[in-house]
């Protein structure tokens, strides 16, 4: 592993999402870099033509010892993460996307001069990632991975062009409700079976997704732990009505929700025959679907996978419950 330096002595290499943030990404890079090189840091901006690239760019990052730092929101980080922490490096992030839920998770600031000074000056601290093993193959993922209806939303935000970004994710999040068929679930979490007819089965590292949704409220990304969500067939219109109490973390009191903690989460999925399969998502991207040829989804925690350029504080979600963790 190459190490990074101290605080005030790094080099920086930006990925830089250009679609990022509705096309933000690009100017939202000038300030930032023109502050570390005003401290006197070596940095590289590259506009990354896609995710077949990002694996060779981390690569070279690496190698020189910079930290990588992706601009852009869930989707690119999703790109980077497993390339760094597989190759030891160390990550910064300039959070420019529709998301940004990790960076939300772990404290980031948006504007310029937080995120030049936590790139400056913050320790890199570990973080846990997710070893996803699913219908489209291996994935490393931050935040969360999840299978059912918001797998669909996930889909329905991908295709939008002209909504505005703040509505994409509850406009998206209705309408996947409306429509979906609930699926029937066997989630072992260490070996422990459930069963469960489940509109959507969440295996989270971050408490938050879909844009600033808690969905997990008592989540950590540095215990080792994952939390797994289930949220069970209620009626369409009685998932639609609770939908706001995942803005605050409420709706894991109600009835049809099931919190499990663990460190392997399996899901195997009994989906209709001929159907067009179960939507799997990972941090805001489109992992593809379980069904008759793909039912299995496997998570397993990969603790302190990832050093992290994060400021000093708590990283469970703001609102937590506080609820005892389990080793």
């Amino acid at each position: 592993m190459t190490g990074v330096g101290e605080p005030g002595t790094r080099g920086y290499t930006f990925l830089v999402n250009p679609a990022a943030g509705g096309g933000a990404a690009p100017a939202a890079t000038l300030p930032v870099a023109a502050l570390l090189r005003e401290a006197g840091a070596r940095v590289e901006v590259t506009q990354s033509p896609g995710s077949a690239s990002v694996d060779a760019l981390v690569a070279a990052a690496v190698e020189r010892g910079d930290v990588v730092v992706p601009v852009g929101g869930d989707g690119m980080l999703h790109c980077v993460v497993g390339p760094v922490a597989d190759r030891g490096g160390t990550l910064g992030i300039v959070p420019v996307g529709r998301g940004n839920d990790f960076a939300r998770m772990v404290g980031l600031p948006t504007d310029p001069e937080g995120v030049a000074d936590v790139l400056l000056r913050a320790p890199a601290r570990p973080v846990d990632l997710l070893e996803v093993c699913g219908p489209e193959g291996r994935h490393v993922v931050a935040g969360s991975v999840y299978a059912g209806v918001d797998g669909r939303a996930a889909e329905l935000v991908a295709a939008m062009r002209r909504v505005p970004a703040r509505l994409q994710y509850p406009l998206a999040a209705v309408r996947a409700l409306a429509t979906y068929t609930p699926a029937h679930h066997v989630v072992r979490v260490d070996g422990e079976r459930h069963e469960f007819r489940a509109a959507t089965v969440v295996v989270a590292n971050s408490g938050y997704y879909g844009s600033g949704m808690l969905i997990s409220p008592d989540a950590v990304v540095d215990d080792g732990l994952l939390d797994v969500v289930v949220i069970e067939a209620a009626g369409r219109w009685g998932l639609i009505r609770s939908l706001p109490k995942v803005y605050d973390g409420g709706h894991v009191a109600l009835p049809e929700v099931t919190v499990l903690r663990g460190v392997r989460v399996e899901v195997v999925t009994q989906a209709r025959a001929g159907g067009p399969g179960v939507p799997v998502g990972g941090d805001g991207e489109p992992l593809g679907a379980l069904d008759a040829d793909h039912d299995r989804l496997a998570v397993e925690v990969r603790p302190g996978a990832l050093q992290l350029l994060r400021p000093e504080g708590s990283l469970r979600p703001e609102g937590s419950r506080g609820a005892p963790r389990p080793r």
